[in-house]
């Protein structure tokens, strides 16, 4: 990502967080899910919350190299996904597509391509839309880091650039060599156990931090963020919001429409260009989010199923069944009966 004029590097401070998180648990994990919610918090040191919007049961996949400045991993997720995620603090995320992804993400609402790069700083709150049988390389980096390993192989990066990027367009030499070395790093294959001298590990990351180098010195960030993309996140961004503040109201199109004035073909369009669905379909997947997570913990509360429907503006107990198991592939039966053992 060259600069048309150098520019300096901020000052940042340390990041003791993922310092003493690598420290104490360094080495290759691995580690798999069949619930969004276990397998959102899977990450280490990210905060993150997944709704589940594509039909069928979830199979997560997280394979995790922890590294002492770096975190290296590998995600693989079988439905859809809404994703709302906050990398740890004083760092840079970079997400490499998987060329076995089957569909392009979004990103705040952005269709990103499988030949671009995304990036976003620690410490922001960004949203992904992933398709299904997604699989994604995700790299971050301590901020100090990439400033020490930049200056030191003479990369003269924007860094205020950097920190406001969404999408990188990548060369596709550079692009396939970091997919190729952490396709080595990160196998499909069960792993082996990773005990690894320190030696080896710096070694690691040192040669992570070259590769990624090398990527943002032949790209260039993509500044086009039309405003009638950001608008019509924002309407997203409010939809969600109210529903998830009327939760046992089956809320409607025309009510959305009125509160948040605008015209249904608007609200279509909206959710259509974020989300990648109708608002219908988007907001009952959220309200059957929540019962399901409510569901979980049902059971110890002394709580049935038309509780729980009821709870979430679900009136129609037949029906909510059958959206349930159409969405996650069990009927809320077997969920409330699993939470409660």
């Amino acid at each position: 990502m060259p600069s048309a004029r150098p520019v300096d590097a901020p000052s940042a401070p340390a990041a003791p967080l993922w310092g003493a998180l690598a420290s104490a648990h360094a080495g290759l994990h691995e580690v798999r899910a069949h619930d969004v919610d276990e397998h959102a918090h899977n990450l280490t040191a990210w905060q993150q919350h997944y709704d589940q919007l594509g039909p069928g049961r979830f199979v997560g996949r997280l394979t995790e190299w922890r590294l002492p400045h770096i975190q290296v991993f590998r995600e693989q997720t079988s439905q859809a996904l809404r994703q709302s995620c906050e990398v740890w603090t004083d760092s840079f995320w970079f997400g490499v597509p998987d060329p076995l992804a089957t569909l392009p993400t979004r990103i705040n609402g952005r269709l990103h391509g499988t030949h671009d790069v995304m990036v976003r700083p620690g410490g922001e709150r960004f949203e992904l839309v992933t398709p299904d049988r997604h699989s994604l390389f995700g790299v971050v980096v301590q901020r100090q880091a990439l400033m020490d390993a930049a200056a030191q192989q003479g990369c003269r990066l924007d860094w205020h650039a950097l920190q406001q990027a969404e999408v990188l367009r990548a060369r596709d030499d550079a692009r396939q060599a970091c997919l190729h070395a952490l396709d080595g790093l990160l196998p499909l294959s069960e792993p082996q156990p990773a005990a690894r001298r320190d030696a080896d590990l710096q070694a690691m990351e040192g040669a992570v931090l070259s590769l990624l180098l090398d990527l943002l010195d032949t790209s260039e960030v993509d500044t086009a963020m039309r405003h009638s993309l950001a608008r019509r996140q924002k309407v997203v961004t409010q939809a969600h919001a109210y529903v998830l503040a009327h939760p046992d109201q089956a809320v409607t199109v025309p009510e959305l429409c009125e509160r948040l004035h605008v015209s249904r073909r608007t609200l279509q369009y909206c959710f259509e260009e974020v989300m990648g669905l109708s608002p219908i379909q988007y907001l009952r997947a959220i309200r059957l989010n929540g019962a399901r997570r409510h569901l979980r913990e049902a059971a110890l509360q002394g709580q049935g199923v038309q509780d729980v429907a009821a709870r979430w503006g679900f009136w129609h107990l037949s029906q909510f069944a059958l959206d349930y198991r159409k969405l996650f592939g069990e009927s809320p039966s077997e969920t409330l009966n699993r939470g409660a053992h």
